[in-house]
């Protein structure tokens, strides 16, 4: 089954190859490859000793899976891996290259959505329900407040989260990029308060060190990501994972968005009485204010 370096360019990507590959697999090999997918990439990245140590198999295990994939053995898969993972997180512009070299004829408004709705059917395919549940547990629970940053792209994220939040629950704040707000952030954010991080490729240096420190602090931290997995994971209590690539020369946040109004929902049901209360009161703000605008 072994494959020249040409055959396997023209396969789809190592992620759905293992994905495809689950059913014909032995238990110990699926066991691996499940492990693999849980953490893709980065699970694969190290040693073969370290990767069938945290999968709990034996390397000969390691080594017959991979070779099931098509390689040689496991320097080969890692070097494949490897290139795969330096395309993926290429600059803009290169990302924009690649897709426009391949892309069919039909209108660009179908493309799009063809590209965002395969990243949310994955999206959701792959959240681990128990781990959403527990996030949206901490989330909600009103005695813990909620912090939420982004980055250059994902602050409308946190931003949207942030603002859904307030409606649904007391205590929540919106940490922005600038070092002085974060820093304030950090002196207030006391042992058990929620962290809502959201960061996709290319990771941003700030939303990794905020993370950092306020799990060193005592924070839980719920972070929202890309499949690659942004650094902040290794901090984070629970982590979720969106596919976000489009025919953008940047990513799509829409599967990002999704996961915060899903979030919402789960926040919402869980202390209705608390977030009814609130909307109301909200309402009769709006109100008092005259800040929609009302039709004559």
């Amino acid at each position: 089954m072994d494959k020249s370096p040409t055959d396997r360019s023209a396969d789809s990507a190592i992620e759905q190859r293992m994905r495809t590959a689950l059913p014909d697999l032995t238990r110990a090999e699926r066991q691996l490859a499940t492990h693999i997918l849980s953490h893709f990439p980065v699970s694969a990245l190290g040693s073969i000793t370290a990767l069938a140590k945290a999968a709990e198999v034996s390397t000969p295990t390691v080594v017959r899976l991979v070779q099931k994939l098509g390689y040689k053995g496991y320097p080969d898969y890692q070097q494949a891996l490897r290139a795969e993972v330096e395309t993926m997180l290429v600059s803009p512009m290169g990302r924009q290259d690649r897709w426009t070299e391949g892309a069919p004829d039909s209108h660009i408004l179908n493309r799009y959505a063809d590209a965002v709705v395969a990243n949310l059917s994955a999206t959701l395919g792959q959240i681990d329900h128990a781990d959403f549940d527990a996030a949206a547990a901490l989330i909600a629970d009103p005695s813990r407040h909620v912090w939420c940053i982004g980055g250059r792209l994902t602050h409308v994220a946190a931003d949207y989260a942030a603002t859904l939040l307030v409606g649904a629950r007391p205590d929540v704040s919106l940490i922005s990029g600038t070092v002085l707000n974060w820093q304030a952030a950090l002196l207030d954010m006391a042992p058990g308060d929620v962290l809502l991080a959201f960061d996709i490729r290319r990771y941003e240096a700030t939303v990794v060190q905020v993370c950092e420190m306020a799990a060193e602090q005592g924070a839980e931290v719920v972070l929202i990501t890309d499949r690659w997995r942004s650094p902040a994971a290794d901090k984070a209590r629970h982590v979720m994972a969106a596919h976000v690539q489009t025919p953008l020369a940047s990513d799509s946040i829409v599967s990002l968005l999704v996961l915060v109004e899903t979030l919402l929902a789960s926040v919402q049901a869980r202390i209705w009485d608390i977030s009814e209360a609130r909307l109301k009161r909200m309402e009769d703000l709006y109100a008092r204010a005259r800040f929609f605008h009302r039709s004559r």
